[in-house]
Parts: C-alpha cells; structure tokens; sequence
C-alpha cells in the first residue's frame, strides 16, 4: 500500500502484523491474547451500543442499519460478531496480509463484511459516508501519529455516533505488566509487539480532540485475572483501558 506524507500508518508495525496474519483465528498461536479478551470488549461495545441507539438487547440482531467501521480490524475477530449482531460492517486494516485472512475466514463463515486495504485518512480523502459505530481497539498505540489518526476516526463518525477506543495507559504498571509480563515473562505476546513509549494516558487521547464537537466518557478499566483466566471490567485503569467518543448532533 502507498503511504502519503501525512500518513499516520507505521510501516514497521504493519510489517509486524503481516508477519503473523495467519494466525488471527487460532486461539492459540500468537494472538491467542486477544482470544481471551474478546468477550469483555464484545460485551463493552454491545451495551454501549445498545444504550447509544436505544436498540433492543433481546433482539438477535439488534443493530439492523446501522454502519459500523472496524479500524485496524486484523484477521475480523470483532468484525465478525458485530456483523453476526446485524451491523452492516467495514474491516478496514493497513496489512494486505490481514485483510486476506479476514476475508478468508468471513467467506468460510458465510458473512458478508466490507474488508478493504486502507487507513481511515484514505476513506475521509475518498469521501466515505460516516459510521454509526466505530471500533478502535487496541490500535491508536501502533501507529506514527496518534493525533492525526484519532481525529481521522472521528471525522468519520456520523451525528450523533458512538466511537470505542481501547488502549494502554502509560504507566510504570502497564510497562511491568503489559511489556515485560506479557511479552519478556509470559511469553503471551510475541517480543517487540509493544512499545511502551507509545501507550496513552486518557487525558492524551482527551487531548488529541479537544477542538473536536464530541463528548468522551471513561476511563473504563479492563483487567486481566491469572486464576480464572479471564478479563472483567474493572475502576484499575492503569494498564488496559476503554473510552467512547460521542459525536455531537447536527
């Protein structure tokens, strides 16, 4: 893919990705992390979205019509269940590599998801109609210029829209545990996944839009627990962290 000037993608944490895109969807290879947090952020972004759109959580696809962008989708692990809620979804990632596997696994599922090799600076340059929803987990913390990106993001989300952005806090426990732990210790992530100077605090990413019309709520902590093996929301926001961003009404 041709990156402009201005383009926030870091073409090293691409490659990273690329190099293991095959991997997406054991749930035991390298991103076998990610695996065991799914269902927390699955779980996040159904009630948030379900509040926001004043939508039905009985219904089996509660978010018939609504456009929801996946950025920096990976191999679809969340592209795929929020199509499965009725979302009408694009997978947009940097990684050709990525977006492959993510359409592979999509036909082989029989859903239909819009998955394009792209950044969201190229889809506002193109014109795309805003999102209702959009997804920006675990993301902002691999790109060049966070700022940009994120400001992108909510360009592209719709009056009245709701944006969920995940990332690391940059603190000394993230670095002990997300860094070190996980990828030195554990061995959960592959080494150098991570660059430690990169996490955002919450009040960067507040920063970074605030000459944006949006409204931002969090932080929501999210933690990990080693003796049930699993991830809950938690007030701990000092490693693993979410935030919405709603944008104002027209």
């Amino acid at each position: 893919m041709a990156l402009t000037a201005q383009s926030s993608i870091d073409p090293a944490e691409v490659e990273r990705f690329s190099r293991i895109a095959a991997e997406w969807w054991d749930p035991k290879g390298k991103f076998a992390p990610l695996h065991r947090f799914n269902p927390v952020r699955l779980a996040f972004i159904r009630d948030q979205a379900l509040y926001r759109f004043r939508r039905d959580g009985a219904a089996r696809r509660p978010f018939e019509g609504l456009r929801l962008l996946d950025i920096g989708c990976g191999g679809g692990l969340l592209s795929e269940p929020m199509t499965r809620l009725g979302f009408q979804v694009t997978g947009v990632d940097a990684s050709e590599r990525n977006i492959g596997t993510a359409r592979a696994h999509a036909a082989e599922q029989g859903l239909e998801i819009d998955y394009r090799a792209s950044t969201a600076e190229a889809l506002l340059a193109a014109g795309e109609p805003a999102f209702d929803v959009i997804l920006n987990m675990e993301v902002i913390e691999h790109v060049a210029d966070p700022g940009a990106f994120l400001r992108d993001c909510a360009a592209l989300l719709a009056p009245g829209g709701l944006m969920i952005v995940a990332t690391l806090n940059r603190t000394l426990k993230a670095f002990a545990l997300a860094k070190v732990g996980a990828e030195y210790v554990l061995r959960w992530l592959p080494a150098g996944t991570h660059d430690w100077s990169k996490f955002l605090t919450p009040d960067e990413l507040r920063g970074f839009l605030a000459e944006t019309p949006v409204t931002m709520d969090g932080p929501f902590g999210v933690v990990f627990n080693p003796l049930s093996g699993r991830w809950t929301e938690s007030a701990d926001t000092d490693v693993n962290y979410m935030m919405t961003v709603l944008r104002d009404a027209a």
